[in-house]
């Protein structure tokens, strides 16, 4: 890990009125186990908490246990002694209601900091079903274990410094994966990729706010470069568009994973709806000869290999004076600007109208794919000629693919894991831009790192190491128990 990233510097703010300066230090060398000393959590850390770790109605079940008394407190209902225990042991014996057996099990002990929270920690391993993991989670209980809230574990281990939160939402993210796309971005932010791409980010802050400190401190001094507008703009400017990189790319990365919102659009009678019924495989939408047949959006979802289409068939965009028609219209209007990709359908047999120009100059800058139905009809020669009605649209699925397929999926670079982070990078992205702005304003130096402070904290509360108990109460709800 980069030591710069790591143990920053502090960062001297200053606020001048007059001759008069105020000066506050905002230290940032804490090692990511001493956070709890800055930050207030919800978790009492001295109790000893249990859980349920596997899905209900396998046929085993792990029970996590974590805590100091971990040991003590299964030792307590287990039939061998296991109090002088070693980490990474196995044990087998039987969980014990008083003197009847409740279970034969294993138990694995984990010794502080060489386990998953970084704690002390047992997992047991018992029969499953609907009783039995149950009946030894109430014993535990009966022993003082206090049930774990969600995500404790997982919690702890964060605030153990065993992971950052970027890592610790990552665990999640895998546990809850449906494809291999989600899967292997999951296990890359596990590994500690965020962090990885942050840090030449945080260094590059720290410089620039260390070169602002020296001239404010020891201006007198001959060998501290004397520092202005001039040689700071360049700096700020070079690291507004690595930040402005790394959003794009996560945005793209974040909306492929999650599903493409994807709009057929068109005029009325082109063939949307058929286009929609072929994608899904079935007859979901009501076609006909009739226009403006679609008066509501029909939705559905296709999986293309690893691709995910949110489909809204919407009402063809034209002028109506049918005034259930008009609403249909102005709801695909609403579709189209919440889209991630749009598929303008046109049709083949007239080319493009002036009603098709108008929905391509509306659809201008959106990702878009335009394609000629009806291609059994009249065949365009364009590469993106299908036949909707007949199932035949392999041009059209060979060119998502291409497109997403291909590209943002195919690509091995780490980027930013969700909504959150993407967030927390835009803010610090608009505090830079303030301190481009004060720049360009001709203010004095020393006043920008007010917001240089801003960009690197927002950074640092991607990770967790800094944040608020409201931050880490609803990430860690969204987990599992037993995670």
């Amino acid at each position: 890990m980069n030591q710069a990233a790591e143990r920053l510097p502090p960062f001297v703010c200053g606020f001048r009125n007059g001759m008069n300066a105020c000066l506050f230090a905002v230290f940032g060398n804490e090692s990511p186990g001493n956070r709890s000393r800055y930050l207030c959590y919800t978790t009492d850390m001295n109790n000893t908490i249990g859980a349920i770790a596997t899905a209900t109605g396998g046929a085993l079940a792990v029970i996590r246990v974590s805590g100091d008394e971990a040991v003590s407190r299964v030792n307590s209902i287990f039939s061998r002694d296991i109090l002088e225990a070693r980490g990474y042991t196995v044990h087998y014996g039987e969980i014990l209601d008083g003197r009847e057996t409740a279970d034969q099990v294993l138990v694995t002990v984990f010794r502080a900091p060489k386990s998953y929270t970084g704690e002390d920690m047992c997992e047991i391993s018992c029969h499953g079903g609907k009783y039995t993991a149950e009946k030894v989670l109430s014993l535990l209980y009966g022993a003082g274990v206090i049930p774990a809230r969600r995500g404790e574990f997982t919690e702890r281990a964060f605030l153990n410094g065993k992971m950052d939160l970027s890592q610790a939402e990552s665990v999640n993210d895998l546990v809850t994966a449906k494809d291999e796309v989600n899967a292997r971005s999951a296990l890359s932010g596990l590994k500690g990729s965020v962090r990885k791409l942050l840090e030449p980010l945080l260094e590059s802050l720290s410089q620039i706010v260390a070169l602002i400190e020296v001239n404010i401190d020891y201006p007198e001094y001959d060998d501290v470069e004397q520092l202005s507008e001039e040689e700071l703009l360049p700096r700020v400017n070079a690291w507004i568009e690595e930040i402005s990189r790394l959003i794009e790319k996560a945005e793209a990365a974040v909306t492929v994973r999650n599903g493409l919102n994807t709009v057929l659009a068109g005029r009325p009678n082109v063939g949307k709806s058929s286009l929609l019924n072929a994608l899904l495989e079935e007859d979901k939408a009501i076609v006909t000869d009739i226009a403006g047949t679609t008066r509501d959006v029909v939705e559905g979802t296709v999986r293309i290999d690893d691709i995910t289409l949110h489909l809204y068939d919407t009402a063809g965009i034209r002028e109506s004076s049918d005034t259930i028609e008009a609403i249909g219209i102005e709801k695909s209007r609403k579709a189209l600007a919440k889209a991630d990709l749009v598929i303008v359908v046109i049709d083949a047999n007239e080319g493009i109208t002036p009603e098709d120009q108008d929905l391509l100059d509306l659809t201008e800058g959106y990702p878009r794919i335009v394609v000629y139905n009806k291609k059994d009809q009249k065949d365009t020669g364009d590469e993106l000629s299908i036949s909707a009605l007949n199932h035949d649209i392999e041009p059209l699925i060979q060119r998502i693919r291409k497109m997403y397929a291909e590209g943002i999926l195919a690509s091995k670079e780490d980027t930013l894991n969700n909504s959150r982070q993407i967030g927390l990078a835009r803010s610090a992205r608009e505090s830079m831009m303030e301190v481009r702005k004060s720049l360009e304003n001709g203010d004095e130096i020393d006043l920008v790192t007010v917001d240089l402070q801003n960009a690197w904290y927002a950074l640092k509360e991607i990770t967790g190491e800094t944040g608020r108990e409201d931050l880490l109460d609803e990430i860690f709800s969204r987990f599992c128990l037993g995670k």
